[in-house]
């Protein structure tokens, strides 16, 4: 994630456990457990994806637990890790971009994000099918009609403030906040709402470089076991929900769901990055032009 989000979070000394060793499947068994992972998707009748911070670390954006996680070496005294790319800069990783083909095949039904990094959104997963937990750092919101506003640079501030723009639509004009949600601050309830009814619908939860420490959000993936769903979970580290899971793999994200797509006959599509240009044009009239 982005240190300048990681410095502006308040305070809190009690971050779970950081620093666990990374665990690798033998080729043989991640093999195996990838083609048994497309299986399950490919038999799923409503598939949910749950992703942490582990998705993005390829696309130069430092995780938090990790061996070189940014609370990791905070944790140890040692000087916050340099991140590879801007927020800004960033490109989506082939999970990412995966995940935009699951969603087009119907294959995946909805995607709960705990990363506040903007690229699920970037990649093209439709808004109506992604619940952003923790907030996005390019969006900001109007808390009197609730329109959202995609920025192409970070907003400036955290903790749900007021960011010092106002709502362009007629008969609003309201004050915009930031949708970044700091420790003290409670999940957006649009957000939580729409991530605990496809908890809950899901047969299959996939939870891609996760931790699953943080709370509520952790919980989530839960509910599906509840009325009988599978868990799966794909993380280089051990998580609190790991004794749960109908299948656990260690394995890079990223080799992870190259191997699925391939089972699954999918093609992964390139990530076409889309630029907004504004342009404006005045003309001067003079007695001449009369």
């Amino acid at each position: 994630m982005s240190l300048g989000y990681a410095e502006k979070l308040s305070f809190r000394a009690d971050v779970g456990k950081v620093g666990m060793p990374e665990l690798f499947d033998s080729d043989i068994d991640l093999q195996s457990k990838v083609e048994k992972l497309a299986e399950l998707i490919r038999e799923s009748r409503h598939m949910v994806v749950f992703t942490g911070a582990g998705i993005s670390t390829s696309c130069g954006i430092p995780d938090f637990r990790g061996p070189k996680g940014i609370w990791t070496l905070q944790h140890e005294g040692r000087p916050m890790p340099k991140a590879e790319t801007p927020f800004h800069q960033a490109r989506p990783s082939l999970t990412h971009m995966a995940l935009v083909e699951l969603v087009r095949a119907k294959l995946l039904k909805f995607i709960i994000s705990q990363n506040i990094d903007g690229l699920h959104l970037r990649s093209g997963v439709p808004r109506a099918q992604l619940a952003e937990l923790h907030g996005n750092c390019f969006m900001e919101k109007c808390p009197s009609c609730r329109k959202e506003y995609l920025r192409d640079t970070e907003v400036e501030t955290i903790g749900l403030k007021e960011t010092g723009r106002r709502c362009v639509l007629a008969n609003c004009g309201g004050k915009l906040i930031d949708t970044i949600v700091d420790w003290e601050d409670a999940l957006p309830s649009t957000e939580l709402y729409l991530a605990e009814k496809h908890s809950k619908e899901a047969d299959l939860v996939l939870c891609l470089g996760t931790s699953l420490q943080i709370t509520p959000a952790c919980n989530l993936p839960l509910k599906a076991l509840r009325s009988g769903g599978k868990l799966v979970i794909v993380n280089l580290q051990g998580t609190p929900k790991d004794k749960k899971a109908t299948l656990l793999i260690h394995g890079r994200v990223d080799e992870v769901m190259a191997g699925v797509m391939k089972h699954l006959q999918r093609r992964i599509p390139p990530f076409v990055r889309i630029d907004r240009m504004i342009v404006s044009c005045s003309f001067s009239w003079t007695s001449k032009h009369l």
